[in-house]
């Protein structure tokens, strides 16, 4: 321990601060690859005196810097595929923001990221220098054209670099992978995926959900004596044709392929933005729903949700501020009910609806049996019908009370609203229609009454550990009985 805590003090500082200097090192190569370019020419692969002495200088510079942080050895094994026989590389387990390091030993491939990180110091310039495929998360037709971009590179016979993914799109913790997203094999090509694994006696490397943070995740690394990572090359997966045409389930098969290479479960956990969520059905859920985290945020203020009179009227919609929110939760602490209010989907004026609030604090409160509050729950947002004396749960009620309840993102829902109206002729669903689906389905009656007795003790990060546990969430999706600890990066 007193080693430990000298090479904290004394080695990570020169490391790190070394580490640094390389990195802006790194921008006058970057810069010169790209300089005076226009546009039109970046869309074609860089070749001439610019690839080879800036390419080679990134090469050089990047195995400087991680040999700085400590990564003394990248132990190599397999072989790399040529960009004909594997246009796409797909790299598993993502668990830390050091997985770039694989780009090493494939030769600075190209890579898939998100257009903001172009206005981020250096890593720009590196994006710039990469000819990556950006993606933008504002820009609803900017996913189309990364599809088209990676397909055409992917299918360019050479011509293009390979291309690097992380099929998983976010950190792990390396104890399952998370379900692949099917970008990398929309084009239908061969793919070769490459394994990480860091087999060092300390994990100091992982950065996923509800785990260390940047800051805590580098300065330990970097007080490593050695630290190893291993890249191995597995070989080239050829798709059938059905996968050709089908990429989720190219990507479900290839994801297996590796989970067994790796000797760790394929799961069905993904992420929706930052909320890590499972399959169960057709349904997408939260693997730890919010609902609980503010039933924490609740009882550490001392409130009690049964002793907070809601006031919400059924079936129609009251917008409330943060402020009045505050009053009628009867909160002081500024910080618990900034933490409580942002549980909640607020409108552009930064209002939310206080139905939303009433059934939240119904299923925390605990004094409501589940036939009860499905029944609350349909009262509170079902809509009155021009046609007959009827009330009706429609996609937006329905969907509301998924995301409150059970952490499912709305799109998810509204997809599953749809599919039990297709029984019949209204557009929405009856009080009876939704307690026989909240209730009595064999599968998702489960799911209700799981998520709505919250636990009344700290979780903490040990949730996923038991989430695996009988009749819960995770055991229900799809057979799968366990679930990694993620993070959103």
């Amino acid at each position: 321990m007193l080693q430990f805590f000298l090479l904290g003090a004394l080695l990570a500082p020169i490391r790190v601060l070394l580490a640094f200097i390389v990195l802006f090192l790194l921008w006058p190569f970057a810069w010169l690859q790209v300089a005076g370019l226009s546009e039109e020419q970046l869309q074609e692969p860089i070749t001439g005196w610019r690839k080879t002495v800036c390419h080679n200088g990134v090469l050089g510079l990047s195995r400087l810097l991680f040999f700085l942080l400590g990564f003394l050895r990248i132990r190599v094994r397999g072989q790399r595929a040529s960009r004909l026989q594997a246009p796409v590389l797909v790299a598993a387990p993502h668990s830390t923001f050091f997985d770039p390091i694989v780009l090493l030993p494939c030769d600075l491939p190209k890579v898939v990221s998100r257009a903001e990180n172009l206005s981020v110091p250096v890593i720009g310039a590196l994006l710039r220098f990469n000819q990556a495929i950006l993606v933008s998360r504002h820009d609803p037709a900017s996913r189309r054209r990364v599809v088209e971009e990676v397909r055409r590179r992917a299918t360019s016979g050479g011509k293009w670099p390979q291309v690097l993914f992380f099929p998983e799109g976010t950190c792990s913790n390396k104890k399952a992978l998370l379900k692949f997203k099917p970008g990398a094999f929309i084009a239908g090509v061969p793919v070769q995926p490459v394994l990480i694994r860091y087999p060092n006696s300390l994990d100091t490397t992982s950065w996923a959900w509800r785990g260390p943070g940047v800051l805590q995740v580098l300065w330990l690394t970097a007080s490593q004596p050695c630290s190893i990572v291993d890249v191995e090359f597995l070989p080239v997966y050829h798709p059938s044709p059905e996968e050709s045409r089908d990429p989720t389930l190219y990507a479900n098969n290839v994801q297996r392929v590796m989970a067994q290479a790796l000797g760790i479960p394929a799961t069905e956990c993904e992420f929706v933005g930052s909320l890590p969520v499972i399959v169960v059905g057709r349904l997408k859920v939260a693997l730890e729903p919010q609902l609980w985290e503010l039933g924490k945020v609740l009882r550490k203020a001392g409130l009690s949700p049964g002793y907070v009179d809601a006031g919400a009227e059924p079936g129609r919609s009251r917008m409330i501020s943060q402020e009045e929110f505050a009053r009628q939760l009867q909160l002081s602490d500024p910080q618990t009910v900034a933490g409580a209010f942002g549980y909640f989907q607020q409108d552009t004026k930064g209002l939310v609806d206080f139905r939303d609030v009433a059934l939240a604090l119904a299923a925390l409160d605990g004094g409501r049996n589940l036939e009860e509050l499905t029944r609350l729950a349909f009262e509170l947002f079902a809509e009155e019908q021009a046609e007959g004396p009827h009330r009706l749960l429609c996609e937006a009620g329905f969907s509301t009370i998924l995301h409150l309840l059970l952490g499912s993102p709305r799109p998810a829902a509204a997809a599953l609203h749809a599919e039990l109206c297709q029984a019949g002729p209204s557009r929405g669903l009856s009080l009876c229609q939704f307690q026989n689906f909240s209730l009595h389905d064999p599968l998702y009656g489960k799911l209700f009454s799981t998520y709505l007795r919250p636990p009344h003790t700290s979780r903490g990060t040990s949730q996923t550990a038991n989430a695996s546990s009988p009749g819960s969430p995770t055991a229900l999706a799809n057979g799968t009985v366990q679930a990694p600890k993620q993070k959103g990066d």
